[in-house]
Order: C-alpha cells, then structure tokens, then sequence
C-alpha cells in the first residue's frame, strides 16, 4: 500500500471516528463563548450598591436558605459562591444550578435564576457522560484531531510536491 493512499485511509477513518464527538465540543464551545449574550444559558450579572462588600458569610447562608427554589439548608447545597466586590454583589450557586445574586452590602436578593453554563460546560469536556471522561474521551480525541491536522496537511501540500518534481523532470 502506497504512502498516499495509506495516508488518505487514516485521515478519512480517524475524521469518521471523532466527528461526532468533535461536533458536540464545537457546538457546546460556541455556546459557551456567547453565554453571556443569552440569560437563558448565563444569568445577567446585576449591580450592587457599594464595592465594599458588608455583610459575613452567615448572613450570605441565611439569605441564601430564604430563596425556595434553590433548595439550601446548609453550606453542603452551596456549589461556589462568587463574591465580586467591583461589581458590589456576592454570586451564590446552589447544587441544583440556581444561581442567587445578593448585594454584597445590603444582602437584598437583586436576582435569582437557573445557571445552564455549567450544564453545557460538563458536556463540552465530558464529564456530563462520566466523570473522567475527558481524560478516557476527550484526550484521544485531541490526539486524533492532531493527526487528521497532520494528514490534511500532507494531502494538501503532497500535489505541489509531486507538481515541483514532475517540472524538474
């Protein structure tokens, strides 16, 4: 088998084989890149009324409890908090994807919403479908990604090559 045919059967083979996996990472990376753009995948992040954040992190646990729908009894239901002191607010995300946005200084609840960023997040580096998946999964894709680069390359260029020597001859 010839080198050129060989390295045609590989690049096709190995596009086959990730194209699927590779569909779901760009179509879930261009997601994530415009996820600010959407509330419905990222909530807006809203303004607090001083850069000094005031209130302790029990009374953060107590407004956060007061939200219903976020389901928190305690600091085990609390997924991050994100405390952004230019912006004057404290983020809290719950386990369930609820994220609660609290003036950092008055602790009055200025937004409550569901987060799907991080839902869309675990299926672009695979750890939605398993934990370690994006070791087991995504690394051999990457690798595969690389030689299909590699072999494009070579089927790209290899008509110049052979165009170079026929005209020499």
């Amino acid at each position: 088998m010839s080198f050129k045919k060989t390295n045609r059967t590989i690049h096709k083979w190995a596009s086959i084989a990730i194209s699927l996996p590779l569909l779901v990472v760009l179509i879930t990376g261009i997601l994530l890149l415009v996820k600010k753009e959407f509330s419905i995948i990222q909530p807006p992040t809203a303004k607090g009324t001083s850069t000094e954040p005031s209130i302790p992190f029990e009374q953060v646990l107590m407004i956060a409890k007061s939200v219903e729908e976020a389901q928190i009894s305690s600091w085990d239901d609390i997924n991050r908090l994100d405390v952004r002191p230019s912006k004057g607010i404290t983020k809290i995300r719950s386990n369930n994807s609820i994220e609660i946005q609290i003036d950092s200084s008055t602790g009055k609840v200025l937004h409550v919403a569901e987060r799907n960023s991080e839902l869309i997040e675990s299926i672009h580096d695979g750890t939605f479908f398993e934990k370690n998946a994006n070791l087991w999964l995504m690394l051999p894709i990457s690798f595969i990604v690389l030689v299909i680069s590699v072999t494009g390359i070579i089927l790209f260029i290899q008509p110049y090559i052979n165009n170079k020597k026929h005209r020499r001859r």
